[in-house]
């Protein structure tokens, strides 16, 4: 995120799950505002003469400060979520919590962006989650979304689940946090293009989103991807129907600007007298906000090259087992665009507009 996390009391680093500092073992609360945890006692803390509290959901790993007036004691990832298992389906929960500590990632990296969230709750259309295992709902979960909502299946955050998804799929990557970033991707399609001239450029680069789904999904299941998908498309998935494609590429752009923002945040980056990647350093910014695509494409090559050969060096596949054709190169460019020409929304206005749209609600 913006800033690396520290611990208030011995300075030890922090991820961002956080619950208790791993060094001093002091409890601790994120606050959204200052992207800083405090220390908390009595599950409170005040906060420049704000009384904060800790999400009514901290007893599932939510670690999020609320006011002390948000409504239901809520934090504002967990207010997105629309529908979550019964409080009695403990194996549900235990699912739910790692999935809420994707999205509450997602919802970071959305504010550091500056894209406008409309929750489910104040217009409908808005942006909200069900989570629903599919293990105890004795039944497939359709992951998807439709007009704000975005399901997800629980159980896919079992690690063993999740790996024979993909291998059976034959998708090089599949996280939970993946898939958000896909889902969201189909929301901020119809938030941010909001004239003519945007949906004409999106469809001259991903095609006509008015065409038949349901013959895509069919053709594509029954077909799979063309051969060549490689030269025009991120993924196979991508080629099944132009909301697809769009949605896969506005994922990856969230990988590409989360990574290098984590990067440039720890301090990470390619010393040209050190590294045999290339002859010149390349140095992650925090925000590309104010930069062309083709700085933040150049530096994801070779961060992504060196993030590949740690991993392999672990004995795990690539970090980003994907390659970026010049198609796709100009896809990113459009979301880059639509991104940072978006209204600009700071996470005070995230949580000032929930508290105060939900009251009037």
């Amino acid at each position: 995120m913006s800033s690396q996390p520290r611990c208030p009391h011995c300075r030890h680093f922090l991820y961002l799950d956080a619950l208790n500092c791993p060094n001093c073992e002091a409890e601790l609360g994120y606050h959204i505002l200052t992207r800083q945890f405090y220390g908390i006692r009595n599950r409170q803390v005040v906060i420049d003469g704000q009384t904060w509290y800790t999400c009514s959901n901290r007893e599932w790993d939510c670690n999020w400060l609320v006011w002390e007036d948000a409504p239901a004691g809520r934090c504002f990832s967990c207010r997105l979520t629309r529908t979550r298992p019964a409080m009695n389906d403990t194996v549900a929960l235990e699912k739910l919590a790692k999935t809420e500590e994707a999205k509450r990632r997602l919802v970071l990296q959305l504010g550091d962006l500056g894209l406008p969230i409309v929750p489910w709750d104040v217009k409908p259309g808005g942006l909200g989650f069900d989570l629903i295992s599919s293990l105890s709902a004795g039944k497939p979960v359709m992951i998807g979304h439709s007009n704000g909502i975005v399901t997800i299946d629980l159980a896919e955050s079992l690690d063993d689940r999740r790996e024979a998804l993909r291998v059976r799929l034959g998708e090089p990557y599949r996280t939970m946090l993946g898939h958000l970033r896909h889902e969201v991707g189909h929301y901020y399609q119809n938030v941010l293009l909001r004239d003519d001239e945007s949906w004409a450029q999106c469809r001259a680069l991903f095609g006509d989103e008015r065409a038949s789904y349901r013959d895509a999904i069919q053709r594509h299941y029954k077909f799979g991807a063309p051969a060549d998908w490689h030269q025009g498309f991120i993924s196979e998935y991508a080629t099944m129907h132009p909301w697809e494609d769009f949605a896969e590429t506005w994922a990856h752009y969230l990988h590409i600007t989360g990574t290098l923002q984590t990067a440039a945040a720890i301090g990470i980056h390619l010393d040209s007298t050190v590294t045999n990647l290339r002859d010149t350093d390349v140095v992650p910014l925090e925000s590309y906000a104010d930069e062309p695509i083709q700085r933040l494409l150049s530096d994801w090559e070779w961060m992504s090259q060196g993030f590949n050969r740690i991993n392999r060096a672990m004995g795990f596949g690539d970090l980003y087992p994907f390659t970026i054709a010049g198609p796709v190169r100009h896809k990113l460019a459009f979301m880059h665009d639509i991104v940072t020409r978006a209204p600009l929304t700071t996470a005070e206005q995230y949580a000032l507009a929930f508290v105060e749209e939900t009251e009037r609600a």
